[in-house]
């Protein structure tokens, strides 16, 4: 009974070691184990058994990317201005075994390794470029820190200039200097709207004399056009008018001499138009050479006529 007793116990004390030895690494870690006080493995995500007494973890990292926001550090400027300079850090454990045995304390040497940098790449810059270069400053610090950090197991991804804190004294001038320049731009602004309102204006009256030009030269072609062809009709109305009394003239010629009216009458025709002309006011009349002829041609057709009628 009792040898059962002392092998049960046994029994329960061996599966507690086991159970105790048992462990299981969660995704993104890794446990250093060593034996004997010497490093033996490095254990990535999933169920792993030690020996008791024999194994123990050394340490346990975490494989995700971590955020170190350092504090300000002080530093100067190639102009010898003193300033505050905060950044951040953003690396991630690649290696376990380098970062568990590769230095001591491994984000303080990251932090004094940091603010070294810093001072290093702001000391060859000026105020004002320290001020417009925050992309050079990341990259360089970046290089610096990835390579050196690079023995320890860790790979830096990125590193941001968060802050950067001029002397008071520094931030007044900036300040009245950034003013002024505002002031300039907006000086300089109303005077280019002022500029291009005047070029606007003259543009516009530019156009406007060009169409009213425009505008009078077509009237005067128009004009002159309507001129022409009034003149053209009314040419044409004259010369209208001259071939119908030619045409008239010609007619009436024709119906005398198919009338068979001799020169008598034409006499006659004659002495009929000195007459009218005796009823006007004219006062003197011109009495052809052959006039005595004439009155004996009318005396001719007087009688032809009172013959005609008996």
């Amino acid at each position: 009974m009792a040898t059962t007793y002392l092998l049960a116990v046994l029994i329960l004390l061996i599966m507690i070691l086991i159970i105790k030895n048992i462990r299981i690494v969660p995704q993104s870690n890794a446990f250093i184990i060593e034996r004997l006080g010497a490093y033996i493995a490095t254990w990535q995500t999933g169920i792993h058994v030690k020996l008791p007494f024999l194994d123990k973890v050394a340490n346990k990292v975490s494989l995700k990317e971590k955020v170190l926001d350092f504090p300000p550090q002080p530093v100067i400027t190639k102009d010898n201005v003193t300033m505050k300079i905060d950044t951040v850090v953003y690396m991630q454990i690649t290696d376990p075994k380098l970062y568990t045995y590769g230095v001591e304390n491994p984000m303080t040497a990251i932090e004094n390794l940091s603010a070294t940098t810093l001072r290093n790449i702001i000391g060859e810059l000026e105020l004002d470029a320290t001020l417009t270069s925050r992309d050079v400053i990341n990259s360089k610090m970046r290089t610096i820190l990835d390579e050196a950090t690079d023995p320890w197991g860790i790979k830096v991804n990125r590193v941001e200039v968060k802050n950067i804190m001029p002397p008071e004294a520094i931030r007044e001038a900036m300040e009245k200097q950034m003013r002024a320049e505002r002031e300039r731009r907006e000086k300089i602004l109303i005077a280019e709207g002022q500029k291009q309102s005047e070029i606007l204006v003259a543009e516009g009256k530019k156009q406007s004399a060009i169409l009213e030009a425009e505008a009078e030269k077509q009237s005067t072609i128009l004009r002159a056009e309507a001129q022409k062809e009034a003149a053209v009709r009314r040419a044409e109305g004259e010369a209208q008018a001259i071939r119908e009394v030619q045409q008239a003239t010609a007619d009436g010629l024709k119906m005398i001499k198919e009338a068979g009216i001799d020169e008598a009458v034409i006499k006659l025709r004659s002495l009929e138009t000195m007459e009218k002309a005796a009823d006007g006011q004219a006062t003197k009349i011109i009495v052809p050479a052959d006039f005595q002829n004439l009155a004996g041609v009318v005396s001719a057709i007087t009688e032809i006529a009172k013959t005609a009628k008996k």
